[in-house]
């Protein structure tokens, strides 16, 4: 599994952000034997995409946990997409009313916003509306199981649980814990979580932080580890770096999360742009 960008919000850029980067939410699993499976679209897809082979088309899997801009914004700049035959099935929210995941895209990547329209970019995009859902992808020799569950944010928006070849990984990117600041977590939210191999969770916010934002859709560092510890999951990566905290303040917060999570029985690390770890086996 490779971080390919970690931070929420915004992209942002400083010689003090080198350590843990400055792209926005995209974390890539790569499963001996199945197409590649992403989480989430934000600017740091285009990196993902550089790494591929340039003249060769991809097929992949994209779990998409909300449309928020910041996970959304690196699709037009993924340069798989310029290639004929490449194609990405994008897993996502159901919308209210009349929107779709498509339509939303669709309205956002075009003129004037984006100098040209998402369909015509030569890769093929299906869009998949999920909800409370239960899906298979991958092989018939290497199955990947996909649990998606609606979870508290701002809009609509989802955790998912991979599992393959004997581990899982739990993604709750944005997750907006109670707003009064106490110990309490959703059922389909533990559901997702519970007994994980890793939990890539929300960090973005210290609590001085979250008293003046409680209702922005998001946590504290402090909840992420408990919230790990709560459902049994073996390792915690904190995600979602708040933009204005930098490479200095991120070491003081994971060390202390680090300590806590010591205590707690949770191996804690902060997600950093490029790291590549194992899960499992």
């Amino acid at each position: 599994m490779t971080f390919h960008g970690v931070r929420g919000s915004t992209p942002c850029h400083s010689p003090k952000l080198v350590k843990y980067g400055g792209n926005t939410s995209c974390v890539s699993l790569d499963i001996n034997g199945v197409d590649p499976v992403l989480f989430d679209l934000g600017t740091g897809l285009r990196y993902f995409g550089q790494e591929l082979a340039t003249d060769s088309a991809l097929r992949a899997t994209v779990l998409l946990s909300h449309l928020h801009w910041d996970h959304i914004q690196g699709l037009p700049f993924f340069t798989p997409l310029l290639q004929d035959g490449s194609h990405l099935t994008i897993y996502g929210p159901a919308q209210e009313g009349d929107l779709t995941l498509q339509s939303v895209f669709a309205d956002t990547i075009k003129p004037p916003i984006f100098p040209v329209h998402l369909e015509t970019l030569p890769g093929l995009i299906d869009f998949i509306e999920c909800w409370q859902n239960e899906f298979v992808i991958g092989t018939d020799a290497v199955p990947v199981e996909v649990m998606a569950r609606s979870i508290p944010h701002a809009g609509n928006t989802l955790g998912y649980r991979v599992t393959a070849r004997g581990a899982t990984v739990a993604y709750l990117s944005d997750h907006q814990m109670p707003v009064d600041g106490s110990l309490g977590i959703g059922d389909s939210a533990f559901e997702l979580c519970r007994g994980a191999d890793l939990l890539i969770h929300d960090a973005q916010y210290t609590p001085s932080e979250f008293a003046r934002k409680s209702n922005w859709g998001h946590c504290t560092i402090e909840y992420a580890v408990w919230v790990a510890a709560h459902a049994g999951a073996k390792q915690l990566a904190l995600f979602h770096h708040d933009p204005t905290h930098d490479d200095a303040m991120l070491d003081v917060l994971t060390a202390e999360a680090q300590r806590c999570g010591r205590e707690l029985g949770v191996e804690v690390f902060a997600a950093r742009e490029g790291q590549t770890i194992r899960v499992g086996g």
